[in-house]
């Protein structure tokens, strides 16, 4: 799975650039890092998400036991990957059909929390056990939301390419390919929005700070985020109609 945000929708934090290459290209000029995405994988559907950015999907090369889901529910579109244990628990707390699968629930559980949800946002990700990352764009309100189980079970990185648009995917090849040296596996345990940036699901009010990353040259690689145990801040996603509402950050 791929995804590139224009960096008005999604914009990476800071510490996951690294000082770019000359030789660095915009991920989305030209669909070029699709067009690369498709040439690895010639199953794969593209959707073109306009001035927002773009999502690729296929199941070909997949691991039988962490499948890729699509879909598109409300002009929400989710990627996800893995397996959810706790599937019936859930389908029964968000009021699902019983064939409502892993990606329905996360275009559920979201749109929930955007309607006035009761829950924090990392209480929604920490509902979801089991071994996962999952890529949601809310064409609605210009939104993402992105996220990965505690221990990092699935092959999931990020990087940002030398127009600060932020690239996801589980190939690594694919995110180096349009992101140079600025990119790292994506933070496990953590949840990105639009509104709010990264955090920490399981330590919801700590701050995350950026470990720079060496690769095996000795040059620096984008960042690792580590829990800030010093620091606190608030928690929950603005919902709609708030003050805070998320849709107005952008």
């Amino acid at each position: 799975m791929l995804a590139v945000f224009q960096k008005t929708v999604a914009k990476s934090p800071e510490g996951l650039q690294t000082q770019q290459e000359a030789s660095s290209l915009n991920a989305l000029k030209d669909a070029f890092l699709a067009t690369h995405f498709t040439s690895i994988h010639p199953s794969a559907v593209t959707i073109n998400l306009g001035h927002s950015g773009l999502i690729s999907y296929s199941v070909d090369k997949q691991n039988p036991l962490l499948p890729r889901l699509f879909a598109v529910v409300d002009d929400i579109f989710c990627l996800f990957q893995g397996h959810v244990e706790n599937v019936a628990p859930l389908k029964q707390q968000y009021g699902l059909s019983k064939t409502a699968n892993e990606v329905i629930i996360v275009i559920e559980a979201y749109r929930t929390l955007r309607d006035r949800g009761p829950y924090p946002a990392d209480q929604v990700v920490r509902d979801l056990q089991g071994k996962f990352a999952f890529i949601l764009y809310d064409s609605t309100t210009k939104s993402t939301f992105i996220a990965a189980d505690a221990d990092g079970s699935v092959p999931f990185f990020w990087g940002t390419d030398s127009e600060e648009n932020l690239v996801l995917s589980d190939d690594v090849e694919t995110v180096k390919k349009g992101c140079g040296k600025s990119f790292a596996p994506f933070p496990k345990g953590c949840f990105f929005t639009t509104s709010g940036g990264l955090r920490s699901f399981e330590h919801p009010f700590n701050e995350l700070k950026p470990v720079p990353r060496v690769d095996s040259s000795g040059e620096m690689c984008g960042a690792n985020f580590k829990v800030d145990s010093e620091s606190k801040k608030e928690s929950g996603m603005p919902r709609v109609g708030s003050a805070a509402n998320w849709s107005q950050h952008y």
